[in-house]
């Protein structure tokens, strides 16, 4: 049975890919600090882990034994004006958003490269192609688009595969602290008039970490139902 490591599984986006994993026969193992509203069933172990201890990502990565894909899916936001963001979530944002995913492929990808073979799947936002009203957020999501090529090109050849999906607004709990403002342009700007539905995201994901192209490395999948800002 193979083995995927999804980080921020315990809500949302993670908990759609989690449960998309396991549908698909995978043993699953669920990172994330908090398992309030974890409802996954099967061959799913949890692990509790605060991404902000980046110095402790090393010896987890080498507790967990075998991973054939990495999905580094947590990520943090906060609505706050950039002139008064607290340093404390400024921090955490770069910390979970940018640093976690780097030290986790930096841990992980030498068992792949070893066994010629794993994939690996970032997860951007739409945030990363334009300026943001959360600054901090946009510029860590464009910075996974850039890890994500960069990674492609010293794995790529020790077949490891490294992609991104970028997703446009999605219901999840990130997406229903935006101000109403916010969720009103998002109506307007996408082809169906809705945000995405964690499962929809979970499907691009499940595809780029088990069945797309081998030759399918260093992209990202846009899946935003063309909600670029206009």
């Amino acid at each position: 049975m193979r083995t995927a490591l999804v980080t921020g599984a315990g809500r949302g986006i993670g908990l759609a890919t989690a449960k998309a994993f396991l549908g698909a026969g995978w043993r699953v193992l669920a990172l994330d600090k908090d398992f309030g509203t974890f409802d996954a069933e099967g061959a799913v172990e949890r692990i509790q882990f605060d991404l902000t201890a980046l110095s402790a990502i090393p010896a987890l990565a080498g507790s967990l034994g075998p991973i054939d894909t990495l999905v580094n899916n947590a990520g943090v936001l906060y609505c706050e004006p950039y002139e008064a963001i607290p340093e404390a979530h400024k921090r955490e944002i770069l910390a979970v958003n940018l640093e976690a995913p780097v030290a986790l492929i930096t841990a992980l990808a030498p068992q792949m490269v070893e066994r010629k073979g794993g994939r690996i799947v970032n997860v951007a936002s739409v945030a990363a192609f334009t300026g943001h009203p959360d600054l901090w957020y946009g510029i860590t999501k464009a910075g996974i688009l850039n890890l994500t090529k960069s990674w492609a090109t010293r794995l790529g050849p020790h077949g490891v595969l490294v992609n991104a999906v970028a997703p446009g607004p999605t219901h999840t709990e990130m997406y229903e602290q935006l101000p109403q403002s916010r969720k009103d342009m998002v109506t307007r700007s996408v082809y169906s008039g809705r945000a995405a539905k964690p499962a929809e995201v979970a499907e691009a994901i499940l595809w780029l970490g088990t069945a797309s192209p081998e030759y399918l490395n260093g992209t990202t999948l846009d899946c935003n139902n063309g909600s670029y800002p206009r």
